[in-house]
Order: C-alpha cells, then sequence, then structure tokens
C-alpha cells in the first residue's frame, strides 16, 4: 500500500465516487444515494452502460419476488444445488452472500417505481442438479423514452446502432438500454445522485493507508475527486485492450470482443494493482462465437437453429447449439478451430440459421468474403480452405443424423437448451438436426467473440477489494467485470454477470454506508 501523499486540493467531494455504468456500477450507485450518499458516477465515454447496455439484460438474482409472482418454483435452496454442482465449494463465501443478497436487491430494486421486472424464459446452461430448464433470470420491463426525457440521450444505443454512429431508434429502450435507463432515472430521482461521462478513472489516491478518492481524466484536465466512504470500481473488463489481453493470455483480440469502442480497457484494474491490490482468474472471459463482420469486428452469435460447425480440418468439433459460453470454450479446446465455418444451405433464403448482434446483410457479407457461397460442397471447401472430401463426409454423417433424429457425436437436441432456439420440427424427429442438402451452400466464418474479461481483483463478500496477503484494502471496492468472478471458469446461466455485479457492487455500497 502507498504511503500519506503530499495534501493536494480536492476538485470535489462526494461520499461515495463509482467508476463505470453498466449495470453494477449502476445498482451500486443508486444503492449509495437512496441512502443518503453524495454519490457520482465516473463514465470515461460520452454514453452510459457500456457492455449491459448492449445486453439482452437477463438478470440471474435467484429465489426472488419476481419468480415468486411467475409462479416457477425457484429458490436460493435450488440455486445453491445448482452452484454447488458446478463450482464446488471454490468462493463458497462469496456464493452464500450472493445467495442472500439477491431476493434483497430485487425488493431494493422494484421499490423504486422507476424499475420493474419480469420473469421470461431462458434455461440455464448446464445440466445439473438444481437447474430450472425454463430458466430462472428475469428482465427490465421497456421503458418509454419519454419518461427519461433528455436522459435518454445518455444511455448507449442497441450494438447496430452504436457502431454505426446512430442514437436510438423510435420508440421504448428495451433490453438493456432499458435496465441502464431504469437505474438512471431511479437514480437521478434520489437527489443525491450524478453522472459524469468522459471523466476516466487513471489513479487512486491513498492517504494513510486508505483509498480517498480519485484522480481522473476529462476533456478539461485532470480532477481530483474526494470518495469519503469509499471507491467502487465496477467499470468493466480488459477485453478492449489488446496489451493487457496478451499479457495475461486471454485468447481472441481486443476487435472481437463486444465492448463497446474505447471502453472496457482495464484502467480501473491497473490502477488498483499499482496500489497493491490482488488480482485473479486474468486469463478468463465470457466467451460467445461471433460471426465475422465486414468491419473486422465480430457480432454476438447464439440461438443457432440450422446448419452446422466445422474446424479447419473440415468435421465438426461440438454440439452447435450449447450455450454460448461452452461453445466458446469449444472454440478454444483445440488448435485449428478458430476461425469456424458454420455450413448452411438455402433453405434459409441467404439468412444465417441464428442470433447475430449485430447482423448484417448476407450480400455485404459475400462482398466482403466473410461468407461465401458455392453450388457444391467440394467448391464451398476450397472457398474456406478445409479438405473436399472432409467436408462431404461431415455433411453426409450431420444429414444421416437430421433423418434419424440422433446426434450420435455430440447429442444435439437432447438439452433444453438446444430445443429453447429450435425452429419447428415439421416432419423431421429432432428439431435441432436441419439437413444440409439444398444448394446453393454457405459457410459464414466464425471467430471466438467474448462479452467482456472475468478476471480482475480480488474481493471479499463485501465487494471489499483484497491486497496480496488477503486483507481488504480500505476504502476500495470492485464488482462486476472488474472483480474476479465468483462463478470462475463456468456461466451458469443467463444474466450471471449482471446479477452478480449487481449484489456485489449492492454489498459494495452497504458496507461504504455502516
Amino acid at each position: 500500500m502507498a504511503k500519506r501523499e503530499t495534501q493536494q486540493p480536492w476538485d470535489d467531494e462526494y461520499d461515495v465516487v463509482v467508476a463505470g455504468s453498466g449495470a453494477g456500477a449502476m445498482t451500486g450507485a443508486l444503492t449509495a444515494a437512496a441512502g443518503g450518499l453524495r454519490t457520482v458516477v465516473l463514465e470515461k465515454t460520452a454514453l452510459l452502460g457500456g457492455t449491459s447496455a448492449y445486453s439482452g439484460a437477463a438478470v440471474w438474482l435467484p429465489g426472488t419476488q419476481v419468480q415468486r409472482r411467475a409462479g416457477i418454483g425457484d429458490s436460493a435452496e435450488s440455486a445453491r444445488a445448482y452452484l454447488v454442482a458446478l463450482l464446488g465449494e471454490a468462493e463458497a463465501d462469496r456464493r452464500e452472500a450472493f445467495l442472500a443478497t439477491a431476493p434483497e436487491v430485487a425488493e431494493f430494486l422494484e421499490r423504486d417505481p422507476a424499475v420493474e421486472f419480469e420473469w421470461r424464459a431462458f434455461p440455464d446452461y448446464f445440466p445439473a442438479p438444481g437447474r430450472l430448464d425454463g430458466g430462472r433470470s428475469f428482465v427490465p420491463l421497456d421503458l418509454p423514452a419519454e419518461r427519461l426525457g433528455d436522459l435518454a440521450a445518455l444511455v448507449r444505443p442497441p450494438v447496430d446502432r452504436d457502431r454505426a454512429g446512430l442514437g436510438h431508434a423510435e420508440g421504448p429502450l428495451s433490453a438493456g438500454r432499458a435496465l441502464i435507463g431504469r437505474l438512471l432515472l431511479a437514480l437521478t430521482n434520489t437527489g443525491n445522485g450524478t453522472v459524469r461521462t468522459g471523466t476516466a478513472l487513471t489513479r487512486l489516491v491513498v492517504e494513510d493507508g486508505r483509498v480517498t478518492g480519485v484522480e481522473a481524466a476529462t476533456a478539461g484536465g485532470a480532477v481530483r475527486l474526494r470518495a469519503a466512504r469509499g471507491v467502487l470500481l465496477a467499470a468493466g473488463g480488459f477485453e478492449g485492450n489488446a496489451a493487457m489481453r496478451a499479457e495475461h493470455g486471454v485468447p481472441g483480440t481486443a476487435e472481437w470482443s463486444m465492448a463497446p469502442a474505447g471502453a472496457n480497457t482495464g484502467d480501473p484494474i491497473r490502477a488498483a494493482a499499482a496500489i497493491g491490490a490482488a488480482t485473479g482468474l486474468m486469463d478468463e472471459a465470457w466467451w460467445c462465437p461471433g460471426v465475422a463482420l465486414p468491419d473486422g469486428r465480430a457480432a454476438f452469435t447464439l440461438g443457432f437453429h440450422g446448419g452446422l460447425m466445422v474446424d479447419g480440418s473440415g468435421r465438426r468439433f461440438a454440439n452447435e447449439s450449447l450455450p454460448y459460453d461452452r461453445m466458446g470454450r469449444e472454440m478454444t479446446a483445440a488448435p485449428g478451430r478458430v476461425p469456424a465455418h458454420l455450413i448452411f444451405d438455402s433453405r434459409f433464403r441467404g439468412r444465417l440459421p441464428a442470433i447475430s448482434l449485430p447482423g448484417r446483410p448476407a450480400d455485404e457479407h459475400l462482398d466482403a468474403g466473410t461468407w461465401v457461397r458455392a453450388e457444391s460442397l467440394p467448391e464451398l471447401a476450397e472457398l474456406i480452405g478445409v479438405p473436399a472430401e472432409a467436408l462431404a463426409g461431415t455433411v453426409e454423417r450431420f444429414n444421416g443424423f437430421a433423418a434419424t433424429g440422433v446426434d450420435e457425436d455430440f447429442h444435439r437436441g437432447e438439452d433444453p437448451y438446444d430445443l429453447f432456439f429450435a425452429g419447428r420440427s415439421g416432419d423431421r424427429p429432432n428439431p435441432c438436426l436441419v439437413p444440409v442438402d439444398t444448394p446453393p451452400y454457405y459457410a459464414a466464418r466464425v471467430v471466438l467473440s467474448d462479452l467482456g474479461t472475468k478476471g480482475g481483483l480480488r474481493t471479499d463478500p463485501d465487494g471489499r477489494v483484497l491486497d496480496g496477503a488477503g486483507r481488504p484494502i480500505p476504502g476500495l471496492y470492485a464488482a462486476g467485470n472488474t472483480s474476479a468472478s465468483f462463478s470462475g471458469r463456468r456461466y451458469p446461466g443467463p444474466g450471471v454477470p449482471i446479477g452478480s455485479a449487481m449484489v456485489f457492487a449492492y454489498r459494495a455500497a452497504q458496507d461504504m454506508a455502516r
């Protein structure tokens, strides 16, 4: 820990300084502000929400009033069984804090009229005791833009419009934009919350062994902001920082990540490490397949309802309908799987048989070469550089599985998650197995994308950042992807990143208020 600094004047003083503006950061800020603490949110970019704003806004908080209203039979006990089955007893203290606090967070948020949730079916990601086949996550209701008024312009638009430099489309804010918008509205209504965009944390101020504030860069120059109760670092991971990815051996590239441009470069993690904070899971991320885009970036891709995926050998290597993080891990499990290619045929009329965000027209892909099209499988194999005999044999074998309804290699279509995205089966015995037999044939290049790194600062159950000896650093807290995830190397279900960020930011703000 750094020694006492020479005292310098503060440019402004707050009780709580929050770095970041995603779901976790905004929940922490709202908790502090609702408790009467003068709170400021610092956002590096010009827009609020980060990757949370791009998301579907699934929130994995088990055993809450939201699930009870829906009558789905969820409970903290079943969620505990599920997490223990997946994670073992690692991080048991944070797991128990998460489970105990999840219902409290949902109740606290819905107490504010600006925040409304509903359960929506989306299966948990692993077949394990305690799993809910219909899922336990919930989402915010759409938010009419007029309720936000001028504040709506501060919320990051959906990924396709944001990457194109466009604002929000007409109509309500939905999904991640609704979540950030609702939290922003609730924060504003407390009268104790302030948001400062274009303000990038650069350094933590330490006095007598305690973090007492931050230094930040703005367009007008550096500022020093006091944090009498504490600093919460919840500004995402470092997926947008190519050098940090290389340093820690994170697969994929910054260009393929779903992080907003210019965001999530690990500044708060580096600032905390500079004063002695410990880190963990620094080689990890929340993975997903990404359809390569003409501009060199990637599109988060899930919900495959047709086609088959092959590696550089021209052979399948996994169940294409796996949950996206599990499929991403399969892509990294052996050489030659990145890039992969999704093979599909003309029955989809030139459309990708999957959900891809952002999506681009087939013509743009074909012109750029990120997709190729051919009248025969040997010709397609040549275009993507795989052995023609292997690709033809793979497709023939797959079509045989489609006829019988049984994927003897990877069991596609046997899990509730697989079936969740499947189209109508027609006369097929397995709706997840759609034959590839109608030319022309297509191949879409698929790379390894991510929804953010999940390694970062080590924390305790109250979100307090720990030093190398496992001791809390006074005045310093972290949540979300700025911290090392309690779920380790697993992604248990939809909304675990957002739900856990919200819980630990809430607990951090409560600890500051004591």
